[in-house]
């Protein structure tokens, strides 16, 4: 059983254009092109009957808006509709322009207390804005009175339409400072300040890990910089570190093989994989 921290189906509403994610298209061009050979003639009963056969407990999915930055939007709506009609499984996160100012904040409030979604989705880079930038203040503070977690990018972008230093994991310690309740994950993993990301999280017990979008393999080859993760991940940090495949970027069957592989003891394979994603989300009572 394991819980993918990051997917996004093959359905309508989750598609679209989005130019501003374009060299996106040529660092993952090996990873999706594996996807695309894998699909078959219906793409959503595929995606669907994958997490089934691979025993999911958990897929999350997770909106954005971008209205004022890039023009690009998966709707709240949307991301509810499918985690309703495709069971509970399927967890949505809320994704709000927050330069909209208080009108971010309700949208948020309305999705987790109308829509049911369990927490929200921050993609620094796409917005324009760094993890400790003071329009997102108000959805940390929404966050810590809703109780729901955050998912905040990390690490370097892939976008050339966009500065790589929004997600500089030092930015997280100042938030985790001034929200010490606040639930967080970045990810992806914070390349290429690891080490940095590590240090924060060592910091502060409410931050924890996602290894998603990175091909598990890379913790154990040298000179990748993921190296650390694998190392702290099995020590300090055992209880924090969650798995995701951010599908379509990295095929789901792949990612888990190549998991598998990594060296970790069996109880810490088994946190990583499920048991610290369920208790970010909060899934031991929910579902």
């Amino acid at each position: 059983m394991f819980i993918d921290f990051s997917s996004r189906p093959p359905a309508p509403g989750f598609e679209g254009k989005a130019p501003h994610l374009s060299n996106y298209r040529r660092v993952y061009s090996n990873s999706e092109a594996q996807v695309d050979r894998e699909a078959g003639a219906d793409a959503l009963r595929d995606y669907l009957d994958t997490y089934e056969r691979l025993d999911a407990r958990a897929v999350v999915l997770k909106a954005r808006d971008l209205g004022s930055t890039f023009g690009f939007k998966i709707a709240n709506e949307t991301v509810a509709a499918f985690c309703r009609d495709h069971g509970p499984r399927y967890v949505g996160f809320a994704g709000v322009d927050p330069h909209r100012g208080m009108a971010a904040v309700r949208e948020l409030e309305h999705a987790v207390r109308e829509l049911g979604l369990r927490g929200l989705n921050i993609q620094g880079f796409e917005l324009g804005l760094d993890i400790d930038d003071r329009l997102l203040y108000p959805l940390y503070a929404k966050c810590v009175e809703l109780g729901v977690p955050v998912n905040v990018h990390c690490g370097t972008n892939f976008s050339t339409h966009a500065a790589m230093h929004h997600g500089h994991p030092r930015a997280l310690d100042r938030v985790l400072r001034d929200f010490p309740e606040l639930r967080v994950c970045a990810s992806p993993p914070g390349w290429p300040w690891v080490n940095e990301l590590i240090a924060v999280a060592w910091r502060h017990p409410n931050l924890w890990i996602g290894t998603l979008a990175i091909r598990p393999r890379l913790m154990t080859t040298s000179h990748s910089g993921y190296e650390p993760l694998l190392q702290y991940g099995k020590t300090v940090l055992k209880h924090r570190m969650i798995f995701g495949t951010a599908f379509p970027m990295m095929p789901v069957p792949r990612t888990l093989d190549e998991f598998s592989a990594l060296p970790l003891p069996d109880e810490v394979r088994q946190r990583w994989l499920c048991d610290n994603a369920a208790e970010f989300l909060g899934l031991d009572t929910a579902i």
